[in-house]
């Protein structure tokens, strides 16, 4: 079995062949639009399917290699396969992280808002520390950072802060980062500097286009006319000028009359069905929000899913994952990547063996 046959790349060069027809067609700008997804798409797909065949090409030269190995146990043949292997195995840890992006707001631009939670002053610090964090991470990452809202702390820190990120699976990689965070350090708002533990709640949520394309289907709309009954006097009562419209998927209804015309009543009723129905797409994409967004938890002791200790020994520990890092500068510098790629391997269900120990780099 080729590897792309197990990361379904099969379908992905059935999709590009399928856009690179609509992308061939004379009226295709017609719709700016769906005209520049396609095209998107299509380059995204391309740049995925020429990376593979390149990767393929490297496996089957190692292939080859191996053979040689096999007839003359060269030790410089052996040395330039160990090589490739390594290469390989590097290659392929990294497209095994493809399988972890399939949901559908992976690519979209991620809101990520950190709130300081117990702890006062302490915790003000803290969310800012952490505000920072992320900051510096997307940073690093070409993510765009762009700070959309910021309340300050009253003694230090924020209360709590919004930063957009935007950059290739954004939120796919920044809903590992959901929860509540946790600080164990000496207080330097402590006159005592006795050791305090915080917390700052961390949301991460995608951006989702407010005006979704809203197509109605006419088939599905059902017209019905009759004559107006309200005021208006003889012209109403003769002539059917009202009209009925039925959205048969939702059962939406929608009656006008208030026109003097059945082309007037037509076109206020259309327009009315569709207000009504963006707002039923509305509330589902809110529920959908609600879904993505999860519980609400409260960032205090016992919710937390990674620890940031400072006292009395330096450690950052994931507790979803049980990923460490013993390097707590360099994370609180952004170097979250680690935690990142643990927690989305852990959310399809990789297994973890034990705990984990490095030293980031």
């Amino acid at each position: 079995m080729r590897f792309g046959t197990i990361f379904d790349l099969e379908p992905k060069i059935a999709r590009l062949e399928e856009l690179q027809k609509e992308i061939s067609a004379p009226d295709l700008w017609d719709d700016p639009e769906r005209a520049t997804k396609l095209t998107q798409e299509a380059s995204r797909l391309e740049q995925l399917t020429t990376s593979w065949s390149t990767f393929l090409a490297t496996v089957d030269d190692a292939v080859e290699l191996a053979g040689l190995l096999d007839e003359g146990e060269d030790p410089s043949v052996r040395a330039s396969l160990e090589d490739e292997a390594r290469s390989i195995e590097g290659e392929l840890a990294k497209r095994e992280l493809d399988l972890l992006f399939s949901g559908p707001y992976s690519d979209n631009p991620a809101l990520l808002t950190v709130h300081a939670g117990a702890g006062g002053t302490d915790s003000q610090d803290w969310a800012s520390m952490l505000f920072r964090m992320f900051v510096r991470w997307g940073e690093t990452h070409g993510m765009q950072p762009e700070i959309i809202d910021e309340t300050e702390g009253e003694e230090a820190g924020i209360k709590s802060a919004t930063v957009r990120m935007s950059g290739e699976r954004a939120y796919g990689l920044l809903r590992s980062e959901k929860g509540v965070h946790r600080l164990v350090r000496l207080s330097p708002f402590d006159s005592a500097h006795r050791r305090h533990t915080s917390f700052a709640l961390v949301e991460v949520m995608p951006e989702i286009e407010d005006e979704a394309p809203l197509d109605i289907d006419p088939d599905d709309v059902r017209v019905d006319l009759f004559r107006s009954s309200g005021a208006g006097g003889q012209h109403v009562n003769k002539t059917s000028s009202a009209v009925r419209l039925t959205h048969l998927p939702t059962g939406t209804v929608v009656t006008c009359q208030n026109e003097r015309s059945q082309g007037q009543n037509r076109e206020m009723a259309w327009r009315v069905l569709r207000s009504r129905l963006r707002m039923l797409q509305e509330e589902a994409r809110a529920q959908t929000i609600a879904d993505i967004k999860g519980d609400v938890v409260s960032a205090e002791w016992g919710n937390q899913i990674r620890s940031y200790v400072l006292h009395p020994y330096m450690l950052v520990k994931d507790h979803r994952t049980n990923v460490e890092v013993g390097n707590t500068q360099d994370v609180l510098e952004g170097n979250i990547d680690p935690f990142i790629e643990a927690f989305l391997r852990y959310s399809v269900g990789a297994e973890t063996a034990g705990t984990t120990s490095m030293e980031a780099r």
